[in-house]
């Protein structure tokens, strides 16, 4: 019934006004630190010359309920930048469970438990992000870009931003083997999978959304989610699917490790935080394993001739004596960097006529595995 009466509400509940909270509870540094964000991105933002009580109501987040005349910061407001024992007074359910589950499965191998304001917890799910997902090589145009980032930029965003804070349902991103999923609860607008194609965005926490563009977290509403299926499909090699209900659902496939001509996960997983109870020695030994079955005979040559040294494009190329530079491209360099057996000297500048490729820590445990026969 509350759920029922919850959609039929035309307010929105970041918007209900907390008078107890004062403004020596909010987090002036997590003010500032958005004043500044948003002047990194305009030079004129009216945010830089406001004090801390100027941008809050600016940005709508201390307001008058004009029908019994109190005033105060709102929910939003609260969630944004309060403290952390204000947001639980608020709201004591609130939190986003992190969560990485591919070999315990009945528990977790990694997970970070955020109570905290949304700006912080944006920062946590992406560190969390960072830290369990592959980011492999990919160029748009001329410029080399994140994908992972660019992706999960999204998914936390939308975490957050669209989450119904009234309803206790803890928030979750969970990493599983092959995919990451999100759940968190919602004020829903229609039940099943979202169209791309016919989809009509609705705004769920307009003012929490508005802060989280102006300091360039979130796209404007319904670009986010075209953002989403355009790199998702790549990234993970099936396209995303978003599913509206009173749990609003987000399931990404995610790359993990092989040959298999699309891109891999590479060894910054095998880097696993020792928190989850497997050595990095350990965890980068049986990746390794499982990857070197599957690596093709002209990368295992491309991984022989590099493991002697640093090598130019062209001095990798001529040392397996190939005329070909768009065979040697396809068939041994882009796979290598795809699979994160090989990395950039300079991977800032792709195209540095000093650039060099050089084994990752995962490329020299397939190159073992494989000359030792195991």
């Amino acid at each position: 019934m509350a759920d029922l009466y919850q959609r039929k509400q035309a307010t929105y509940s970041e918007n209900k006004i907390y008078p107890f909270a004062r403004m020596d509870d909010l987090r002036s540094d997590i003010i500032d630190k958005c004043r500044r964000l948003a002047g990194v991105w305009r030079d004129d933002h009216p945010w830089l010359g406001m004090d801390d009580p100027a941008l809050l109501k600016s940005a709508q987040l201390y307001q008058t309920d004009p029908e019994t005349g109190r005033s105060g910061l709102t929910l939003a407001g609260i969630l944004l930048f309060g403290n952390d024992q204000l947001i639980l007074s608020a709201v004591p359910h609130h939190r986003t469970d992190l969560i990485l589950r591919k070999v315990n499965l009945d528990r977790y191998d990694d997970r970070d438990l955020v109570r905290t304001n949304l700006i912080e917890s944006y920062e946590r799910i992406i560190a969390f992000v960072q830290k369990h997902l592959s980011d492999p090589f990919f160029l748009e145009g001329m410029e080399r870009m994140s994908l992972r980032d660019a992706i999960f930029r999204e998914v936390a965003s939308n975490i957050l931003i669209h989450r119904e804070y009234t309803n206790a349902f803890p928030a979750k991103l969970i990493i599983e083997r092959g995919q990451v999923r999100t759940e968190n609860s919602n004020k829903p607008h229609g039940f099943g999978a979202l169209d791309p194609a016919t989809f009509t965005p609705f705004p769920k926490n307009p003012v929490i959304g508005a802060v989280f563009r102006e300091i360039h977290r979130a796209d404007e509403l319904g670009s986010g989610m075209r953002k989403l299926m355009r790199y998702g499909k790549v990234y993970g090699g099936d396209d995303p699917q978003m599913i509206e209900g009173d749990v609003f659902r987000i399931i990404v496939k995610v790359p993990e490790f092989g040959i298999s001509g699309k891109v891999q996960a590479g060894d910054q997983e095998t880097r696993q935080n020792d928190r989850s109870g497997y050595s990095r020695n350990k965890v980068a030994g049986e990746v390794a394993g499982e990857v070197a079955g599957e690596v093709a005979g002209e990368v295992y040559n491309l991984l022989k001739v590099v493991g002697k040294g640093d090598l130019t494009r062209a001095e990798a190329q001529a040392a397996l004596e190939l005329k070909g530079e768009a065979n040697f491209r396809e068939r041994y360099l882009r796979p290598a960097l795809e699979a994160c057996l090989i990395e950039m000297t300079i991977p800032d500048k792709p195209r540095s006529s000093k650039q060099k490729y050089r084994l990752t820590d995962t490329g020299r445990e397939v190159l073992t595995k494989i000359q030792g026969g195991g």
